[in-house]
């Protein structure tokens, strides 16, 4: 589903109230265990976290002006869905998300390159969720987007 927001807060008070509350949670997990340095704000009509671009000015390649993305939250048709590009560019931590995540949910993994959707709102792993956000700073994103641009 596409949402037409300016903000964060706009995005979730045009969901169905079933999911504004998983996407307030997951929010809330996500700014209190990323790194210092990403911000907050709404990217690609999701809710995105990312480098802004007074820390890394030359920004997301494909869309010049545009902060380099790193995680973002949506409400589609039949999920909610976490986009996180640490887990599609660092195939450790990758290898460790579909480790941990048994461990922490019933449900097998629904998993794309970087999509993780989840169906059911209440099996949503938050705990796990904000371990993984902690997983990758500001400048280690960096460097793995730099080091994949030179591939």
């Amino acid at each position: 589903m596409i949402y037409e927001a300016e903000t964060p807060k706009e995005y979730i008070e045009q969901l169905p109230k079933e999911r504004q509350e998983a996407i307030q949670k997951l929010r809330t997990v996500i700014k209190n265990n990323l790194p210092k340095g990403f911000e907050e704000g709404i990217l690609y009509k999701m809710i995105g976290y990312f480098v802004p671009l007074s820390t890394y000015p030359n920004g997301y390649h494909c869309q010049p002006g545009t902060p380099l993305h790193f995680l973002n939250i949506a409400s589609q048709k039949n999920s909610v869905n976490l986009y996180h590009s640490g887990i599609y560019s660092n195939p450790a931590l990758l290898n460790w998300f579909v480790a941990e995540y048994p461990k922490h949910c019933k449900r097998k993994l629904d998993m794309g390159k970087s999509c993780i959707r989840f169906k059911k709102m209440e099996e949503i792993p938050f705990d796990l969720i904000g371990e993984l956000c902690s997983k990758i700073t500001v400048d280690e994103w960096i460097t793995i987007y730099e080091n994949a641009l030179k591939k």
